[in-house]
């Protein structure tokens, strides 16, 4: 599937059964089932594959790998980010919803607890996923970085309730209960002028 956004285009493809990591320098990505294919931007219109570009930019910038899987039989946040930690070989895993709202994880922690959680999804900015993702490696070294700052507006909730509950609703209608994750690659493309019908 490939999510159109704006200039960019990003497809996950060549999907495997998700294997536990070997390497314990990886930080494991997890998206959910909408991500950058029945949706192709967040709550605010950040294109997913500019979400995840930054996120890849800031776990590389740390010189540690970074996998990315696609979860399908849950969109619980909690959910999706345990699991990429428990398929990590570092154990630290960061899982993303079509919306926006993120969280950075590990293993051994029960699945409501996290390292970090972003739950404000109209906030996040590109720089904050790039910090999210060179958190995470960090963790992955082992190493204990400031947690990574983020706004806090309580008009928020309020103001994007509706939107938010219809975009949960509508990732929630491609969960496939049977699925086990599957490892995926991101490919990033552009768009022709053809494609752009000009």
């Amino acid at each position: 599937m490939s999510a159109v956004t704006g200039q960019r285009t990003l497809s996950f493809t060549g999907e495997r059964p998700a294997e536990p990591g070997k390497r314990s320098d990886e930080v494991v990505l997890a998206i959910s089932p909408a991500f950058a294919d029945f949706f192709s931007q967040t709550i605010v219109g950040l294109s997913h594959a500019d979400v995840i570009r930054q996120i890849l930019a800031g776990v590389e910038e740390q010189e540690v790998a970074a996998r990315c899987i696609r979860i399908r039989h849950s969109s619980d946040l909690a959910v999706v980010a345990h699991a990429a930690a428990r398929l990590s070989g570092s154990g630290i895993g960061i899982g993303i919803l079509s919306r926006g709202t993120s969280m950075i994880h590990q293993r051994d922690l029960p699945r409501l607890s996290s390292l970090e959680l972003f739950p404000q999804s109209p906030l996040m900015t590109l720089e904050t996923y790039r910090r999210i993702g060179s958190n995470a490696a960090q963790y992955a070294k082992g190493e204990s970085p400031e947690p990574v700052p983020t706004l806090n507006d309580q008009m928020a909730r309020p103001r994007w309730q509706a939107k938010a509950a219809l975009l949960h609703l509508k990732e929630t209608q491609q969960i496939r209960k049977q699925d086990r994750p599957v490892e995926v690659t991101p490919e990033f493309g552009e768009l022709t002028p053809e494609a752009l019908g000009t």
